[in-house]
């Protein structure tokens, strides 16, 4: 699951991407015109941006000279060969081509953020080193012991961080629908033992009736 912003001032087009992307497990917020995406990327931390290149106010050539350390996909109907060569020369990870199909923008998407998402597959986190290549944490240079089943839900509330996830939710990404006799409630013991073992208690908070929020 990715958080994704979709700048596309077509509110069709904007809509079927959110809808579509959201069917694939991903939290997606639209923008349409380049000063609301400017500010609703100061403001938050995205995975990805899908970015369309004709946009009011602030094009998307324009823009992508504000974004750092996120990766873009333009999508656009310039379609020239200049105007690809431009774009992936300003920096985007992928160029497409409208009218493109909701199954090639799904696998495009999937390509950029294996090869993008988490920089060096590292996160700090306080006195935390999280390695995802080797499912380990480290404080101190001493690793920290963690269980399979511990550290998949440290990976979801880390990609998810600051947002709401129910137990539910947590339950489908971890055991991927297997839950081998776990409910949703022994999401609860989990999150006892992360937060005893890594010190989170301030950080993994529980939210009544609902689930938990890692907040960064």
């Amino acid at each position: 699951m990715a958080r994704i912003l979709i700048v596309e001032d077509d509110e069709i087009i904007s809509k079927r991407i959110l809808e579509g992307l959201t069917l694939a497990g991903h939290r997606c917020i639209a923008a349409f015109d380049g000063d609301e995406a400017l500010e609703l990327i100061g403001g938050n931390p995205f995975d990805l941006i899908l970015l369309d290149v004709m946009l009011p106010k602030m094009s998307g050539f324009d823009l992508i000279g504000h974004i750092k350390h996120v990766p873009v996909i333009f999508l656009t109907a310039r379609d020239s060969e200049r105007d690809r060569i431009a774009g992936l020369d300003l920096g985007a990870d992928d160029y497409i081509v409208k009218p493109f199909s909701m199954n090639e923008l799904l696998a495009r998407v999937r390509v950029v953020l294996r090869r993008t998402k988490r920089s060096e597959n590292f996160f700090p986190l306080d006195d935390l080193l999280i390695d995802f290549d080797s499912c380990k944490v480290y404080r101190g240079g001493e690793e920290i012991k963690l269980t399979a089943k511990e550290f998949g839900i440290l990976d979801v509330l880390i990609t998810n961080r600051n947002s709401i996830l129910t137990r539910e939710q947590i339950l489908n990404t971890v055991w991927s629908y297997q839950y081998d006799g776990e409910t949703s409630r022994n999401i609860d013991v989990y999150i006892v033992q992360l937060r005893k073992k890594l010190g989170l208690k301030d950080r993994i908070k529980a939210v009544y009736g609902v689930g938990y929020r890692l907040e960064i």
